[in-house]
């Protein structure tokens, strides 16, 4: 089986343009020591690959990459005019948020309508008084230490937990907080268990790493605590990517019950658990329960706490909270990523959120986040078709299953040419399953456009049904 996980790996590897055509492959000695693994196992590998006609052997000279297998890698390289080549990177999320449509569902990003827009510019001028000579400064890899001492004291009055400022790491937003911890904790094959489905995203950095991803289904019902635990005993995963609180893409929260549980589990099989919580404030009715982070004792959790979907998405705010075994590590790979989160965004967002204009904004925004939701339930359940979902009780999605008969890609395809974009289930699954679920996101339209688009899915969705000749598409 790990033979198989190398031979996968060399031809991902030669996919992605790292060998060309009859380059040669490194030694098994060299990659045994790389990859941490016994060079009979490499040489197994190895064989397979000559086996399958993807290397050849030169006698007293080693492994090469056979021309015919080379070629498959010119999908994974973009050339420029001028000859350079540079390896193909995979954003299926991006690549859909890219395209402009007229009814925006895919993005899981607040209405700029809901937002303090005057306020917020009322505190940059702020801002500039209290620092005059603030553009002309850096920020300390780490975050400024004002903004961090802040929502030390902030998490340790919500929460009642043993924390200091220099426990906090800033960074810009959690989707580069996914990457940095990735860096500093997987190398290539090392195990990654990650929730199915899961934040599309997190999946393609996962795998940018070479991480070996390992499913764990979550339901609205929590987690299976028992498959996790011979998950951690079969493949000794290096990390546990996980987003239990309004998860993205489901809605469905983890059970308090579950959490203790699971940071025990993760202490006792050496895993890091990397906690995204980027929804914890939208709740509709019941705060959420706590963070994982707050059962951490021994620094098997790290938390990652986004405030920029609420707040103001441009700020680009995350705090990473962490035990110091972690967080020095962190520091390192953020200094080289950016050398820091650009002050200014930290002293703006750091003089709202100490504000009381803050708890009031939330406090309207979960109310039309929650109108919106509705809406969108409305329309899907006044449809005749049979879809499923599960009410969310916070964050900005519902995710939705279409008749199986009807693929989501299909339908994508249709909605994009009548300018209506939504996520497609599967490439929020590592295993590409989940073909008839979409993700649908009620933040970003008002409640007119979202009652128009639903009623435009709705239609593409059984034109689609009934050119394929479904006819039980409909409720019964």
């Amino acid at each position: 089986m790990r033979s198989k996980q190398i031979y996968d790996y060399i031809i991902t590897n030669i996919e992605r343009g790292e060998w060309g055509a009859h380059d040669k492959l490194p030694s098994i000695r060299s990659l045994a020591v790389e990859l941490n693994v016994n060079r009979l196992t490499v040489f197994k590998a190895y064989q397979l690959l000559k086996q399958h006609e993807k290397v050849y052997v030169k006698e007293k000279s080693g492994y090469y990459v056979c021309p015919d297998c080379a070629g498959t890698a010119a999908d994974a390289v973009y050339h420029t005019p001028n000859g350079v080549s540079a390896l193909q990177v995979t954003s299926q999320l991006s690549d859909i948020h890219r395209i402009a449509v007229e009814y925006q569902f895919s993005q899981a990003i607040i209405d700029p309508n809901l937002l303090p827009n005057l306020f917020l510019s009322d505190y940059v001028k702020k801002v500039f008084d209290i620092y005059p000579k603030l553009m002309g400064n850096y920020s300390t890899p780490q975050g400024d230490e004002e903004l961090r001492d802040l929502l030390c004291q902030y998490f340790k009055r919500s929460n009642r937990v043993e924390l200091n400022n220099g426990e906090i790491v800033i960074t810009t937003g959690a989707q580069q907080a996914i990457d940095l911890l990735s860096r500093i904790l997987i190398r290539p094959l090392d195990a990654v268990l990650v929730e199915r489905p899961t934040y599309s995203a997190a999946i393609d950095i996962l795998r940018g790493q070479g991480a070996r991803l390992i499913p764990v289904e979550f339901t609205p019902e929590g987690y299976d605590l028992e498959a996790i635990e011979r998950l951690m005993k079969q493949h000794r995963p290096r990390m546990f990517y996980m987003n239990p609180t309004f998860h993205n893409p489901t809605g469905y929260i983890l059970p308090a019950s579950q959490r203790k549980q699971l940071v025990e589990l993760a202490e006792r099989y050496r895993c890091v658990l990397v906690e995204d919580d980027a929804f914890h404030d939208m709740y509709f009715h019941e705060r959420p329960p706590q963070p994982l982070f707050m059962y951490d004792t021994d620094g098997w959790v790290v938390y990652l706490r986004s405030f920029s979907k609420y707040v103001a998405p441009g700020l680009r705010i995350c705090a990473v909270f962490a035990r110091k075994s972690m967080i020095e590590p962190l520091i390192a790979a953020k200094s080289l990523a950016d050398n820091g989160t650009p002050l200014v965004t930290q002293k703006i967002f750091l003089h709202y959120f100490q504000s009381e204009r803050m708890q009031q904004h939330l406090k309207k925004l979960r109310t039309a986040l929650q109108i919106r939701r509705d809406v969108m339930e409305e329309e899907l359940s006044a449809a005749s078709i049979d879809w499923q979902w599960t009410t969310p009780q916070g964050g900005l999605n519902i995710w939705l299953r279409l008749p199986n008969h009807i693929s989501a890609s299909m339908l994508l395809q249709e909605s994009l040419q009548h300018s209506l974009s939504f996520v497609p289930g599967h490439i929020c699954d590592p295993n590409n399953g989940y073909q008839s679920w979409v993700r649908l996101s009620y933040s970003l339209m008002n409640e007119i456009q979202i009652r128009e688009g639903m009623r435009q899915l709705t239609q593409l969705a059984q034109q689609l049904a009934t050119r394929f000749d479904f006819p039980s598409y409909q409720r019964k």
